[in-house]
């Protein structure tokens, strides 16, 4: 098995290559590779979201592709690498379409994210989207491995052992970044409720 998954990870990178140095025919292999693992990262973003949120897992993947498209410049280091890229364009994503909502309802809607496990003990027991958005701009503008570190692990679902290779960092920095991002978070989102 951890064969086929490295030769699988050997592929994508061939073909992030090939894609930046423009080869046409590699963005559609490319696609073809990856889109089973996309939809499950779109899977796990929309899960957080309340009930009723009519933006669908394809439509997410879709979207958040299109916009990878555009990071043409962007020097791919491999398959992890583009995953967690991948899930922070579906989270900008998501925060856009609440922000839509929210502006066209023109009045005060709750987009809730209801997160599950590691930011579940924020005060309320749930955390809105465009309040998370705000909390990890914060992190990233004072502690931007730790913020990067918090969307490749709660959005991308990616292993420390591969948030480690795609920062170039240990697995201890990993897990002591966590640590620090998680409790950073917690304690900004809960200004925001008191």
């Amino acid at each position: 098995m951890r064969g086929q998954a490295e030769l699988l990870a050997t592929e994508v990178t061939g073909l992030l290559q090939a894609w930046r140095r423009g080869d046409g025919d590699s963005e559609e292999r490319l696609l073809a590779v990856v889109y089973t693992e996309l939809q499950r990262i779109a899977r796990a973003h929309l899960r957080r979201e309340t009930r009723g949120h009519t933006l669908q897992t394809t439509a997410l993947v879709h979207e958040a592709y299109l916009r990878l498209l555009g990071q043409r410049a962007v020097e791919w280091h491999d398959r992890a690498h583009f995953f967690a890229l991948a899930s922070t364009m579906m989270r900008r994503v998501l925060v856009d379409y609440a922000r839509a909502r929210l502006a066209g309802k023109r009045a005060h809607v709750e987009e809730t994210l209801t997160v599950a496990g590691d930011l579940a003990a924020a005060p309320g027991g749930g955390v809105e989207l465009l309040d998370l958005d705000r909390a990890l701009d914060l992190l990233a503008g004072e502690h931007g491995r730790a913020a990067r570190i918090v969307e490749m692990r709660f959005f991308a679902g990616l292993e420390n052992h591969e948030i480690a290779a795609v920062l170039a960092v240990s697995e201890r920095t990993v897990e002591r970044e966590w640590s620090f991002a998680r409790a950073w978070l917690l304690r900004e989102l809960g200004r925001g409720t008191g």
